[in-house]
């Protein structure tokens, strides 16, 4: 990956926590949780792969969750929850897959092999959107509704930690940091605020069945 450093706020050590887990909160530069980014803690000697259930769906004529993050070497299923036909592809670099017209769920799931964005797409639904961030540690989470991940039995060391929104406005953002187990942190991560991809409206022109 070709990363760039952006300005990103300093690091607030609020604290230990008394349990073994470490807490990551992200807001925008207004103060605002940030939800949808992606935080990779990585340490080059253990990018040992954490298999896990991977799937975004396409329900309600939207992808589910708009924003997922899996290590390199996830299998992802892609099942349709709609009653109307899906057409799912990525022009990614770091993946390039269709799944043509398809409902319920294609026969196989699609195998993540290389980190990077996949940026994701439905040729049906031109408004339908949705990111893959494909990452190399098994520390990889995104923050919910309060900006927050939280990393349970984490190992204290050295990391790399890296930030990733679709909305933020650099490439990338990385910093190195030192992790102690019950750790707080607080980032600011500077974005140009959009509304997320949803269904149009029923009414003229717009006559979607989901």
């Amino acid at each position: 990956m070709n990363l760039k450093i952006p300005v990103l706020c300093a690091l607030l050590l609020l604290g230990f926590n008394t349990q073994a887990e470490v807490r990551l909160t992200i807001t925008d530069q207004q103060g605002k949780a940030l939800e949808d980014t992606v935080v990779e803690l990585l340490d080059p000697a253990n990018k040992t792969f954490s298999a896990k259930k991977a799937e975004v769906k396409q329900q309600d004529l939207t992808f589910i969750p708009f924003v997922s993050a899996y290590q390199t070497g996830t299998e992802v299923d892609f099942p349709n929850m709609d009653k109307t036909r899906h057409h799912v592809y990525s022009f990614s670099p770091a993946k390039v897959f269709e799944l043509k017209l398809y409902a319920n769920k294609p026969e196989a799931p699609v195998l993540f092999d290389q980190p990077g964005i996949v940026a994701l797409g439905c040729n049906i639904h031109d408004y339908m959107q949705a990111y893959i961030y494909v990452g190399e540690s098994p520390f990889l989470q995104v923050t919910d509704s309060q900006g927050q991940v939280i990393f349970n039995q984490l190992p204290d060391g050295n990391y790399q930690l890296k930030l990733w929104h679709p909305w933020q406005n650099a490439d990338w953002v990385t910093q190195q940091v030192q992790i102690k187990q019950g750790q707080v942190m607080n980032y600011q991560l500077a974005i140009t605020a959009q509304e997320k991809p949803q269904k149009p409206k029923k009414g003229f022109g717009a006559s979607y069945t989901p």
